[in-house]
C-alpha cells in the first residue's frame, strides 16, 4: 500500500498507473474509519484497478469549531484496517497541502443544500462541494463512492458532477448498522456506552414512521408520533425527521418507489444523521 501526503507525488503516481490503462476508484474519508467505509472501499476494489482512500478532515465543513476540534483522529489505525482491507493508496494530506491560502470560492446548488443538512448547518455543503472537488481534480478517478448515510451529500456531489461535466461515476453504498440497528457513523467513536444505546432509537424511529406510513397514515401525524417518541427519552433531541422525493429531496407523499425518510438530531452532545429508503 503507497500512502502520500502530497499533491504532486500522487499525481505523479496516479498519472503512471492510468498510462497503464489502470481504472481508478476514490473514496474520500475523513478518518476514524469502521466497518461502512471498509465496503465503500470493497465496492471499489471489485469495480476498479486500483484504489485510493482520502483521509483528510476538512475544516471548511464545519460550521461548529468544537465538532470540528472533537473530530476523531486515528490515522495509524486507519492505516492499519485499510492495509488489511487490501486498499492501494491512501491520500492524507495536510491543511496547508489542500488550502494554499483561505479560500473565498463557494457554492450554491440552489434548494438542496438548503433544506435538511443544509437549514441545520449553514456552509456545510459548499465546503463539502469545494473539497471533494479539490480531491476529484487531484485523484482524477473513474469512479466515486460515497455511503447512503449521507444521502444529502451525495445528491449534492451527484449535481456537482454533472454540472462540472465530470467525466466520471458517484455510486451510493447501503448503509452498514451495529447489530443494535444505530448506523456505523465516525461519531459513534464519541458516544458513551449509554448514549449509544439511547441513540438507536433514531432508526426505530424510522422504522416505526415506515409502517405508520404503509398503514395509510399522514405524514403531519407521523412527525408527530416520531416528535414524542424522541421526546420522553432524555439526551436527545430531534431536530428534524422529513420525508423527500429521492431524486430532488423536495417534500413528498409516501410513494414507496420514489422516497426516502431522513432523520436528524443530537445524542447528548453528538450530532447524528439516518435515513430509511421506502421501497
Amino acid at each position: 500500500m503507497d500512502i502520500f501526503t502530497e499533491i504532486n507525488p500522487v499525481r505523479a503516481f496516479l498519472k503512471g498507473k492510468r498510462r497503464q490503462n489502470f481504472s481508478v476508484g476514490l473514496v474520500p474519508t475523513m478518518g476514524a474509519l469502521h466497518q461502512g467505509h471498509l465496503e465503500l472501499i470493497k465496492a471499489s476494489m471489485m469495480e476498479n484497478d486500483l484504489t485510493v482512500c482520502s483521509i483528510y478532515i476538512n475544516p471548511t465543513q464545519f460550521n461548529n469549531l468544537s465538532d470540528l476540534e472533537k473530530y476523531p483522529r486515528t490515522l495509524e489505525s486507519d492505516k492499519q484496517l485499510l492495509a488489511a482491507a487490501g486498499c492501494d493508496v491512501i491520500f492524507a494530506p495536510t491543511n496547508t497541502e489542500m488550502y494554499i491560502k483561505q479560500s473565498d470560492l463557494h457554492f450554491d446548488f440552489g434548494h438542496l443544500d438548503k433544506i435538511l443538512e443544509g437549514e441545520f448547518r449553514p456552509g456545510h455543503f459548499s465546503g463539502v462541494a469545494l473539497v471533494v472537488s479539490k480531491l476529484f481534480n487531484i485523484v482524477q478517478p473513474n469512479k466515486a463512492y460515497f455511503g447512503q448515510k449521507d444521502f444529502q451529500q451525495f445528491k449534492i456531489i451527484s449535481k456537482l458532477v454533472e454540472e462540472l461535466l465530470l467525466d466520471m461515476v458517484i455510486s451510493s453504498v447501503p448503509i452498514v448498522r451495529e447489530p443494535s440497528g444505530l448506523a456505523m457513523s465516525s461519531r459513534n467513536q464519541r458516544l458513551s456506552d449509554a448514549d449509544r444505546a439511547k441513540a438507536t432509537l433514531f432508526y426505530q424511529s424510522l422504522l416505526m414512521a415506515k409502517s405508520l406510513l404503509q398503514k395509510g397514515n399522514p405524514l403531519e401525524f407521523v412527525k408527530t408520533k416520531v416528535r414524542e417518541k424522541c421526546g420522553v427519552v432524555q439526551g436527545i433531541k430531534l431536530e428534524y425527521i422529513e420525508l423527500v422525493d429521492i431524486e430532488n429531496l423536495k417534500p413528498s407523499h409516501f410513494v414507496p418507489s420514489k422516497t426516502i425518510l431522513l432523520i436528524a438530531g443530537f445524542v447528548g452532545e453528538v450530532r447524528l444523521i439516518d435515513n430509511l429508503l421506502l421501497e
